[in-house]
């Protein structure tokens, strides 16, 4: 794993990573632990969750596994109890629990609408609703929201994803007007394709070879598509010191992607 340039940037602080069982959400709790939080992992896949919590304790962090449907208003409850309980406090709430859906709207589901909209908007909402208070009860915090480039510019056969992340970008600013003068600070990053299992299912949905959608992917000025551990790189900033006058931002992380839109 790489190695950060802020070492022990987080030493003290108290963080939730929602979709925390894989891809970006794994990486960024993997990354919190090197840099000294203790983390909640929270995830409904149970087995990559305890074995992503069992890990990073391997190695000696403090991390537990919550398992949450953060599309429920009472597990989303629970989680951030549960962090409270078992760390004292919190500090950090990373919402990167996400799912895509590769249609048009003539495609569309209507049950696949409401599971998009509702993993990748409401669980924001849920948790934020139920992890301000206690931000603010320990003097502030720093809330980061996983968007996406495809929340500033619209993408093909992506329009439930597109709308939720577009969603994602103005809800991030709304909280950050909102929340400021609790000294809460709301930003988002809008990452590029990115080395996820959940990219390589949007081949499977869009019937493609995979080597082929992936090098399609990658066609932007980096020639490449983007890993986890980077756009963990990018939320880690947010969530520390160094960002600490930025709040309402969408941070494009993207290898150039949209450089050009």
């Amino acid at each position: 794993m790489a190695v950060s340039e802020q070492a022990g940037a987080l030493v003290g602080r108290v963080a939730i990573v929602t979709g925390a069982a894989s891809g970006i959400g794994r990486a960024t709790a993997e990354l919190f632990v090197r840099e000294g939080a203790q983390v909640a992992l929270a995830d409904v896949d149970n087995v990559r969750g305890e074995a992503a919590a069992r890990e990073i304790a391997a190695h000696g962090g403090r991390a537990i596994f919550e398992r949450a449907d953060v599309t429920s208003a009472a597990e989303a409850g629970r989680l951030v109890e549960r962090a409270r309980q078992e760390f004292g406090a919190l500090h950090v709430l990373v919402n990167s629990a996400g799912v895509m859906r590769r249609a048009s709207v003539i495609e569309l589901e209507e049950s696949d609408w409401d599971r998009v909209l509702a993993v990748n908007v409401k669980s924001i909402f849920l948790l934020s609703k139920h992890a301000i208070p206690v931000m603010s009860a320990c003097g502030g915090g720093s809330i980061i929201n996983v968007a996406s480039g495809w929340g500033l510019a619209g993408g093909p056969r992506a329009a439930a994803y597109c709308a939720s992340k577009g969603a994602v970008v103005l809800l991030t600013k709304a909280m950050a007007i909102d929340h400021g003068p609790e000294k809460i600070r709301v930003n988002c990053v809008c990452p590029g394709d990115t080395d996820t299992p959940m990219l390589r299912s949007e081949a499977l949905q869009l019937e493609e070879p995979e080597i082929e959608f992936l090098a399609g992917a990658a066609r932007r000025p980096l020639g490449r598509v983007g890993t986890p551990q980077e756009i963990a790189q990018a939320i880690l900033f947010l969530a520390g010191a160094g960002s600490s006058f930025m709040t309402g931002a969408a941070l494009v992380v993207d290898g150039g992607g949209l450089a050009g839109g």
